[in-house]
């Protein structure tokens, strides 16, 4: 499968995210030092991330957005969380529910993950990706594993994924599906020698913990 061109995509301008995010750590009255001490990290990780200097991982980027209550649209690509008031209704309203592949919003994580978003624009509490894990890619690195809330849903289009949850590993070939309570410790990881493309998506990562729990028990 040839991975496709991004050159019309929309790719965020890190300095600016790291703007974005230094803005709301600072909103949240949390110094460098605070928030590593929250996501344990170090806090020269952090400068880093809000200079432009470094890409966070994957769950790197999912424990950031947590701790500052932001959504994962927000801090890349600048949208605004939906409301439901009158305005925001009729603005939705007018947006095309098409969209298109050339132009979707995509950001390159660190870990050798790319994310490219399959919706219009942010919507509340959903995250629906097409998924690039270049060889050698993981969501976290090494024996390190990433937790949130919510759950997801991921399907395998091509290439082999690596998938653990908790104690259990599984191996994904094209054609497979995986679903798993977010909460769950996990770890996504490239274990073939050409790149896994995969559609993702996650309910709830922000989302009131009792509906995740029905979620979860259904």
């Amino acid at each position: 499968m040839r991975t496709r061109d991004l050159s019309r995509a929309f790719e965020p301008d890190y300095p600016e995210v790291g703007e974005r995010l230094r803005a709301r750590r600072r909103a949240r009255g949390l110094s460098l030092r605070a928030l590593a001490e929250k996501l344990g990290v170090s806090p020269s990780l952090i400068s880093q991330i809000e200079r432009g200097r470094a890409r966070p991982s994957v769950s790197t980027l999912f424990a950031i957005v947590t701790e500052l209550d932001a959504s994962l649209d927000e801090l890349l690509f600048n949208d605004e969380r939906q409301s439901g008031s009158a305005a925001a209704s009729e603005k939705a309203a007018r947006r095309s529910p098409v969209q298109e592949a050339g132009t979707r919003h995509h950001i390159r994580l660190a870990s050798g993950v790319v994310w490219e978003r399959l919706t219009t624009a942010s919507q509340p509490g959903v995250e629906f990706l097409f998924v690039v894990y270049d060889v050698g890619g993981a969501s976290s690195p090494g024996d390190t594993y990433q937790s949130h809330a919510g759950y997801e849903w991921g399907y395998v289009m091509s290439g082999v994924l690596e998938v653990i949850i908790g104690f259990d590993r599984y191996v994904l070939q094209p054609g497979d599906a995986v679903s798993l309570d977010s909460s769950v410790p996990h770890r996504l990881a490239n274990a073939g020698d050409t790149p896994v493309h995969a559609i993702w998506f996650v309910l709830g990562r922000d989302a009131d913990p009792r509906l995740i729990g029905r979620l979860s028990t259904s």
